[in-house]
């Protein structure tokens, strides 16, 4: 079966066919920790695993790589430079505040004013808010590295750069790429030198620009001892550019020079990827870092860009506290998974409490579908292709561009036509279609959760059969007070979950 993805580089759907048969390198540009990720972040990421598993859906085995940027990155991205303040100064400040006022669990950090405990803080605080939405790669040993782990592999990238004079040393000692060597410069963005104008609207001054040799050359390396994380070079004791990070590190654990694709938020389009680009195929000598570029689209939270001045700025661990507003309770984190999912990657996504309130409702829908398919099989299931009929147009729009709006519909859609087929190939289908969508299965607290839960249900009953109504009054509660749905039924009480 076809896959086709809408590639970044020539702006249309292309069939996507992997440098090596059947093995797939992929790199996404992950978080930079400085303070816990917020949802549109997370768009983003769910976005990349949403792509690993439809690859490995569709019978390809997928290396998936994202990084950890601990170091070297600047308040104002859009400055092919990095403007603005340095995010782990400004993490340092903050967590000496929330240290006093108590924000920080006690014992999490030894020293506060630490930039690598920070790190390693939020770092640790990242993976847990993946592992709780399913991001596979979160759970792989080795597969999101760190940059202060790579600074190695970014000097000797600068070294090569600058020897085969696509680099050089600007009038303040810092280490510049020079774009003027590297004719594909714009390629993905669609700028030219002509249209980039110095400082990108002025934010980087005049002296600064006295150093380039061109307005669009951007840092490699920067000498600067007072810079909060610094290291020793041949360029001088300082820190790296943040776009050569991710090229070193891409060469390094993947193993390759070509890589087969690159994925991030359309935030990253310019300068980020460009500047990728052009330092890696420059290194290498390549026609390609990577053969296919990706780029989800941005998350708005009640129609308008997030903000903590609006109040519609959340962390994952706002929403999973129920901490949304027009929200009043804990949320389910496959909740926040099928929201964040369930819109075409290109498309403006729209956060909202009623969306989350529809995504629950579905991802109820669903594992209440796959409960009842597991009880009819059996535990018996069946070796299933993608051309079965409960599969075939579910994994066909997933191939047209990760078009997951209509695999969902086709999910759905299907749900009555499912219980047609012999029980074993029903189960078959639904987990291979969870395989992609890691709303149902639920983990062993979960599962833990569900039993106390029956056990209460049983409580309730047994004790209205020997008329010990506050007993089973009790056990109502607590099933209520822990977000439990109980309702009495002609075979007993029932208790369901409330995702949120």
């Amino acid at each position: 079966m076809d896959l086709r993805l809408y590639n970044a580089l020539t702006r249309k759907p292309e069939l996507f066919e992997p440098v090596e048969a059947g093995r797939v390198l992929m790199y996404s540009c992950g978080p930079t920790v400085y303070d816990y990720a917020h949802i549109g972040n997370f768009r983003s990421f769910v976005f990349a695993d949403l792509l690993r598993r439809s690859l490995e859906l569709h019978g390809l085995g997928v290396r998936h790589v994202m990084n950890i940027t601990d170091v070297g990155h600047m308040t104002e991205d859009s400055v092919a430079d990095g403007g603005g303040e340095d995010k782990m100064e400004l993490a340092a400040k903050r967590m000496l505040e929330d240290k006093k006022s108590g924000k920080v669990p006690e014992g999490a950090i030894d020293d506060p004013s630490d930039p690598y405990q920070i790190a390693a803080y939020y770092a640790d605080a990242f993976k847990e808010d993946a592992l709780k939405l399913r991001i596979k790669v979160a759970g792989e040993e080795g597969m999101m590295p760190c940059a202060t782990d790579h600074v190695d592999e970014m000097l000797n990238m600068i070294g090569a750069l600058v020897e085969k004079e696509h680099a050089y040393v600007g009038g303040d000692g810092a280490v510049y790429f020079s774009v003027e060597s590297f004719p594909d410069y714009g390629r993905l963005s669609g700028n030219t030198l002509e249209s980039i104008r110095a400082g990108q609207g002025g934010r980087i001054s005049e002296s600064d620009q006295k150093n380039k040799r061109h307005p669009a050359d951007f840092l490699l390396w920067k000498p600067d001892e007072k810079h909060l994380m610094k290291w020793d070079s041949a360029f001088g004791r300082g820190y790296p550019g943040w776009h050569i990070e991710c090229s070193a590190m891409a060469r390094k654990v993947l193993g390759a020079e070509v890589i087969d694709i690159h994925t991030g938020g359309e935030d990253n389009i310019f300068p980020h990827h460009e500047c990728e680009i052009a330092q890696s195929r420059c290194t290498h000598g390549t026609d390609h870092f990577a053969r296919f570029f990706l780029h989800a689209s941005f998350l708005l939270v009640d129609g308008a860009k997030m903000s903590k001045s609006k109040g519609n700025f959340y962390t994952v661990r706002d929403v999973l506290s129920g901490r949304v507003a027009g929200a009043n309770r804990e949320v389910d984190p496959a909740v926040l998974r099928y929201a964040l999912l369930r819109a075409h990657y290109r498309t403006n996504l729209n956060f909202t409490a009623q969306v989350l309130s529809e995504s629950a409702s579905n991802v109820q829908t669903l594992r209440r579908h796959a409960q009842s398919t597991e009880e009819a099989a059996g535990g018996e299931v069946a070796t299933i292709d993608l051309e079965h009929p409960l599969l075939k147009d579910f994994a066909g729009a997933l191939g047209d561009d990760l078009n997951i709006a209509e695999a969902l519909a086709e999910v759905f859609g299907r749900l009555e036509e499912a219980k047609s087929f012999p029980a074993a190939e029903a189960l078959a289908a639904v987990r291979r279609i969870d395989a992609v969508l890691g709303i149902v299965d639920q983990d062993a607290d979960e599962r833990a959760g569900h039993l106390d839960a029956e056990a209460l249900c049983r409580a309730i009953d047994e004790a209205r059969a020997t008329k010990d109504y506050a007993k089973a009054d009790g056990a109502r509660a607590q099933l209520i007070e822990a977000g439990y749905a109980v309702t009495t039924t002609p075979e007993g009480t029932k208790a369901e979950k409330s995702l949120a």
